[in-house]
């Protein structure tokens, strides 16, 4: 797994190497230099005339020192310092006075065209204020130039918590970041702007006296390799069962987008507890599963808790509606099923009058809101748990003691502990109706084999992303729809399990 860190961290993160392990500022600063200097030699960047962009901090020191290393390297480089004398750092004003006995060329206000690649070192990782003056309208240069753009550890004006553009930020071919990749190039807006992104060992690791409050993973498919495993013994007992309620006499499809789902990631068994409606429907469609229909005044509330029982693990939502039935059926749910639980969509919008059943409830749950049904859920707003993603996941999940997968455009997975994980697999072409109902059969199924909650989370949500992934490869992101992503879930774990 790969870990993520905000700004805050990782100035936490080089305060402790330089102050308690020893090694000195400005020796990191070199290995950061190398380190930018190795990726445009790699990537062969265009290097016939490039200008470092500097600011006052150690960003910018790190950018004077990669100046030099170009110099050396006899390619043709310009430094232009955007700060302000008087606010250079210690190391700032070394590197400069290092740069200019090597006779690197120092500019002021040159025009951007005739250089080929620019370097973006103005702002690091602390920055926590809106964009403007010079530095505005430098950055919209940068933007408009036909060069290639390389930041030094994250594009200036991105936020390194939340990926928020501050007022402007560099738009950037390549990110070089050090030690760690930054949240704010993992969220989006800040994942457009960083481009291809390079995590750099400079030397800076996170120590065991080292404690964050959070820790910030991805689940990866190396990892998902290493954890899924399927026993040759197995039956389809072993494997699971899934009690799945969902659909209404207008919703069948969600229904059977979940049920096909559950079987598609490996469970022994799905039983659909559905309106009778959909009788001549989905057992047409979907043969392999099992059913319950119950009529429009009534829930069968024997057959439900005889199913219940039945069942290994149980999940409610999709395509449910919010009617009065509904809300029964989910009070139900809350007040006797004694088995693990995944509450989606429909259930989710229904939570709101039940979260003191909720909060009683004795068995792990899974939520997977979307940003509308966490605010709803929260009384929080978008905006709010935009600035906040991953404690405001957190602190929702330790709440109401449940496992919360937070769906957006990055998805955040958290159960109230000291880990939460930030998803990066998937694309856009996932953005699509019924792409919800599929996660939710995905982690029923992954639950009913054994795994853990949280692990089913976020192995799940990983699953998903790759399904959606290999979707967009053979489909293109415009044409894909969600029954591709069942049909990929298969290829995904063939390939990975």
């Amino acid at each position: 797994m790969r870990e993520f860190v905000s700004g805050t961290q990782m100035k936490q993160l080089d305060r402790y190497t330089i102050q308690e392990i020893g090694i000195p500022s400005l020796v990191l600063m070199e290995r950061a230099a190398r380190s930018v200097y190795d990726t445009m030699i790699k990537e062969r960047l265009p290097l016939k005339k490039v200008l470092v962009l500097c600011g006052s901090g150690n960003n910018g020191a790190d950018g004077v020192a990669l100046a030099r290393m170009l110099h050396l390297s006899n390619i043709s480089v310009d430094v232009e310092i955007l700060g302000n004398p008087s606010h250079f750092t210690t190391e700032m004003k070394q590197q400069i006075e290092i740069a200019k006995k090597y006779q690197v060329a120092f500019v002021k206000n040159k025009s951007l065209s005739e250089y080929t690649t620019i370097v973006d070192a103005i702002f690091g990782v602390g920055l926590d204020r809106e964009v403007g003056g010079g530095y505005k309208e430098k950055i919209k240069e940068i933007n408009q130039a036909d060069a290639k753009v390389v930041a030094v550890d994250i594009p200036s004006g991105i936020d390194s918590a939340t990926g928020k553009v501050l007022g402007c930020a560099v738009c950037a071919d390549w990110t070089v970041s050090f030690a760690y990749e930054k949240l704010g190039t993992v969220f989006y807006e800040g994942a457009e702007y960083a481009g291809n992104v390079r995590v750099a060992d400079i030397g800076i690791v996170k120590m065991p006296e080292i404690c964050f409050p959070i820790s910030t993973y991805t689940f990866e498919e190396k990892d998902l390799k290493e954890k899924l495993f399927r026993r040759e013994s197995g039956n389809k007992g072993t494997f699971g069962k899934v009690l799945l309620i969902a659909g209404n006499e207008m919703t069948s499809g969600a229904a059977l987008l979940s049920a096909s789902s559950v079987l598609h990631t490996g469970a022994g068994m799905v039983k659909v507890y559905t309106r009778k409606e959909n009788r001549a429907i989905l057992p047409v469609q979907l043969p392999e599963a099992m059913y319950c229909f119950y009529g429009k005044k009534e829930i069968k509330s024997e057959a439900l808790a005889e199913s219940l029982e039945w069942a290994d693990v149980v999940g409610i939502g999709p395509g449910l509606g919010t009617n009065k039935q509904a809300e029964a059926l989910l009070e139900f749910v809350l007040k006797y099923s004694k088995r693990p639980l995944v509450i989606d969509a429909d259930g989710l919008n229904l939570l709101k009058s039940k979260l003191d059943l909720l909060e009683k409830y004795e068995y792990p749950v899974i939520m997977t809101p979307h940003l509308g049904e966490f605010s709803r859920l929260s009384g929080l707003s978008i905006k709010d748990w935009k600035q906040q993603p991953i404690e405001l996941t957190n602190e929702l999940a330790h709440r109401y003691n449940v496992t919360l997968v937070c769906k957006d455009a990055r998805t955040v997975i958290a159960d109230g502990g000291q880990n939460v994980y930030v998803n990066t697999t998937g694309n856009s072409g996932m953005a699509t109706a019924g792409s919800g109902d599929v996660l939710t059969g995905i982690l029923l199924g992954l639950l009913a084999q054994g795994y853990a909650p949280l692990d089913a989370a976020v192995m799940g949500v990983c699953v998903h992303g790759l399904a959606g992934d290999e979707a967009a490869k053979e489909k293109g992101k415009y044409a894909m729809v969600a029954g591709d992503l069942i049909t990929y879930t298969g290829d995904v774990l063939k390939k990975r399990g």
